[in-house]
């Protein structure tokens, strides 16, 4: 076996670095996981990620054995296939209703559906290296499409100017293992294995770059949104509570009121002077901007 011949030692080198690196990704979930388990709740979290990841060990397991000289690729991939199953169990024990209807059909759909479908035409369909070609292909279409998946990751970070869900260690174990595999499939001459990551290690390095350049910017445009949002609540519960503080309305409400500190005035004069005063046309007077110690009074 190629992966594992003494004459191929730094090829076994890498596939075994390979599948140490891979293995810790495919741990990388765990907190996610711990944090469902503890709540018992999915909290919004999708279940897609774990199921395309299962698709895929499943998809070069079966590659690896078509060409019967992968037992690095084997290794990693099978323990790749116990992980996500354990996640996708326990996300079904705590997701919705409506959550577990819809992996269960993703599952059914991808994981059964599509897979019988690959695995029936490659077996009835092609023969000999035809057959290692073929669902060699098939593998490196489904891998290119897996590694564009962080473009929506890229966009995010550039228009929020944040960096919060796109972790730095993650990035960067990705492209490793994207650096390790491709030098694996370069030694033992497999273009399928090698090719995909290639644009895996593009966009780990594009990731890392743009971590490392907004890391300490301020957030302005995913953001600015929310931000904007929790201003303007602030603004208003700081108004009615200044109003219930005054026995006031609201400014915005374009009804004039006397000042609180008029009224208190005009309750300490001799009723007569009140009664004089009453004669006398009304002046409206705008409430003047509350002083920051109100404020306080009013969060209070």
């Amino acid at each position: 076996m190629a992966g594992l011949s003494l004459q191929h030692p730094w090829a076994f080198a890498f596939g075994l670095l390979g599948n140490l690196i891979s293995f810790t990704t495919y741990l990388a979930p765990i907190p996610t996981f711990y944090r469902i388990y503890k709540n018992k709740s999915t909290e919004g979290f999708q279940s897609v990620p774990y199921v395309v990841a299962l698709f895929s060990a499943m998809l070069w397991i079966f590659y690896a054995l078509i060409k019967s000289n992968e037992a690095l690729l084997i290794t990693i991939n099978a323990a790749g296939c116990v992980i996500e199953t354990i996640y996708i169990v326990m996300y079904l024990a705590y997701a919705p209703k409506k959550a577990k209807v819809f992996t269960t059909k993703i599952l059914l759909l991808l994981n059964v559906g599509v897979f019988g479908v690959i695995l029936l035409l490659t077996l009835l369909l092609s023969h000999g290296d035809q057959r290692v070609v073929s669902l060699g292909w098939v593998c490196v279409a489904f891998s290119v499409s897996v590694f564009v998946a962080p473009l929506s990751i890229i966009r995010r970070v550039i228009q929020t100017r944040s960096v919060e869900y796109m972790p730095f260690s993650l990035s960067l174990t990705l492209t490793l293992s994207a650096i390790v595999w491709f030098l694996y499939g370069l030694l033992i001459k497999d273009k399928y294995v090698a090719l995909p990551n290639i644009l895996g290690f593009t966009f780990g390095v594009i990731q890392m770059g743009l971590y490392v350049f907004y890391m300490n910017a301020t957030p302005v445009a995913g953001e600015g949104k929310e931000g904007k949002g929790k201003l303007a609540a602030e603004e208003h519960t700081v108004v009615v509570n200044v109003g219930k503080l005054t026995a006031t309305p609201d400014r915005s409400s374009g009804v004039h009121v006397h000042p609180v500190t008029e009224m208190a005035t005009a309750a300490a004069v001799p009723r007569s002077c009140a009664a004089e005063a009453a004669a006398e046309p009304e002046v409206l007077v705008d409430v003047p901007p509350p002083l920051p110690r109100a404020v306080e009074v009013a969060a209070v």
